[in-house]
């Protein structure tokens, strides 16, 4: 069976972030005095297009209190415009009837990037403590995040994914690809995929079953067999050991539908 990689995996774009606050906070290398370093950074900093750390924060807080009202219209009016073509005010309204209660929350570090700013946040929620990484664009409008489910099997997550391919929840399911895979595969694209493998197998029926298939001291490999209503086929996920997607294999010639016996 032929399959279609989206991308090879690369280093988590999570622990990259964390690895530059890390190298952020430790301050100067050997022979440049801190002070001097801070004054670069600023220098750097002030010529990045799109948010300041201060915008950014200050529109992470408006998103954050959004979800907080459960106030569907004013979250979906927060989204970029590629957010939005792929959602709806009764979409965002559903998928917060899901989620538990946002009771509190902590910004932590801003990375800016050229075309967006990421805004790393430590959330208080009624099912317990959660990290999350907003992706911002220069609007302050959010066009992408992040959740931290490294706690969780790899096949619980594969599940979640594919479940919220199969709903039309395409903005869901990409928050479970890791930020350097969200940046290469925006919302219309895998929405698009998704429509594509249909058109070849029909329509959505179940997921029958999920199996770790293998794992590697860095990756583990989790097939989802999924049934539609012509044939049956397997997607394969590939997450790395903080299990964010970091690779997707929709089936390019799925199995023909078997004659009845």
């Amino acid at each position: 069976m032929l399959m279609r990689h989206l991308r090879s995996p690369r280093r988590s774009a999570g622990l990259a972030l964390l690895a530059l606050a890390s190298a952020i906070c430790m301050g100067a290398g050997p022979g440049i005095p801190a002070t001097g370093l801070a004054a670069q950074e600023q220098a750097a900093e002030s010529k990045l297009p799109g948010l300041s750390v201060e915008e950014a924060r200050a529109a992470a807080n408006r998103i954050l209190k959004a979800v907080q009202s459960r106030d569907a219209n004013l979250r979906y009016s927060q989204f970029s415009p590629e957010l939005k073509a792929a959602s709806s005010p009764s979409m965002v309204a559903a998928t917060m009837r899901t989620q538990p209660q946002l009771l509190s929350w902590k910004l932590l570090s801003v990375q800016r990037g050229l075309r967006t700013t990421t805004v790393e946040v430590s959330l208080n929620t009624s099912a317990g403590k959660q990290e999350v990484f907003l992706v911002l664009n220069g609007a302050g409008q959010i066009s992408g995040y992040h959740i931290d489910l490294t706690d969780q099997a790899p096949s619980l997550v594969a599940k979640k994914f594919v479940t919220a391919l199969s709903t039309g929840h395409f903005i869901s399911a990409r928050s479970f690809l890791s930020l350097e895979l969200q940046r290469e595969i925006d919302v219309a694209s895998l929405q698009v995929r998704w429509q594509q493998l249909q058109r070849q197998t029909g329509d959505f029926v179940r997921i029958n079953k999920v199996v770790e298939a293998g794992s590697t001291s860095d990756q583990h490999l989790v097939l989802v067999n999924t049934e539609f209503n012509r044939l049956s086929d397997s997607l394969f996920v590939i997450l790395d050991n903080n299990n964010q997607i970091i690779g997707v294999d929709f089936p390019s010639d799925p199995v023909s539908p078997k004659p009845v016996p």
